[in-house]
């Protein structure tokens, strides 16, 4: 029982937002993934207690992606002093963790917003849809949410917005490792769909590379119209 709580699926502007934008601006936490925040809502009763975080936002193609990751309670395995954010992990780390950390939780939520979502409503709406997505993937449903940097009003839930999360919360961390390897391999399968992108290579993200082949060639149907460099390539091929 609670004690006391405080308060697409398809292969189918800037990313540097601010608190105006929904980032919650925090006190900086120590670097190094714990259960500190997870141990505190347990504390409070809390039992399913998940962490959310998000790929993609800054992308020139492709959705933005968001996982969500329940782990257990009592959860205390050797291969949890190697995660952190999946940006500082390689690629073979992060897809090892990334089925470890499937065998583990007690659920695993992924959510994501089409490239059209995000040229209509903004990355931000795009986020946070992303995101509501995933957490309506999680069964058991989570009771409590720790998020990295977001809160999502339209989700009626207990939750924390935490700077820099991916990096000092293990849920939220757990997390970013199931969005990023998730979405690298949607995005490896849609250069197969989409050649001559390099896909594969970049992900989406706006590499010397991604660049020079957007010039070339224009943009695909996965490419975000609305943000600058492809916006700007799309008057040229018109």
């Amino acid at each position: 029982m609670v004690k006391e709580r405080r308060s697409f699926f398809q292969i189918a502007s800037s990313p540097l937002l601010v608190e105006e934008d929904g980032r919650v601006d925090l006190t900086d936490s120590p670097r190094l993934p714990s259960f500190a925040e997870e141990k505190m809502l347990a504390a409070l009763g809390y039992r399913y207690i998940a962490g959310i975080d998000e790929v993609g936002r800054g992308a020139l193609a492709g959705p933005v992606l968001a996982a969500a990751v329940i782990l257990p309670g009592n959860i205390d395995l050797p291969w949890l002093s190697q995660v952190k954010d999946s940006k500082m992990l390689t690629p073979t780390r992060r897809l090892l963790l990334f089925h470890h950390i499937h065998e583990t939780a007690v659920a695993v939520g992924v959510g994501l917003a089409s490239p059209e979502f995000i040229d209509t409503q903004g990355i931000v709406r795009a986020t946070r849809l992303a995101m509501k997505l995933a957490i309506e993937q999680l069964s058991p449903s989570p009771e409590t949410l720790l998020i990295d940097y977001l809160i999502l009003p339209e989700v009626k839930l207990p939750q924390k917005g935490i700077i820099d999360g991916d990096s000092t919360c293990l849920s939220i961390a757990c997390a970013s490792i199931i969005a990023k390897v998730t979405r690298d391999h949607l995005m490896m399968a849609l250069d197969k769909v989409y050649p001559g992108y390099s896909l594969a290579n970049h992900k989406g993200y706006g590499t010397r590379e991604h660049l020079a082949c957007l010039q070339q060639m224009g943009p695909s149907p996965i490419h975000r119209r609305s943000f600058r460099p492809v916006k700007n390539e799309c008057g040229a091929f018109v």
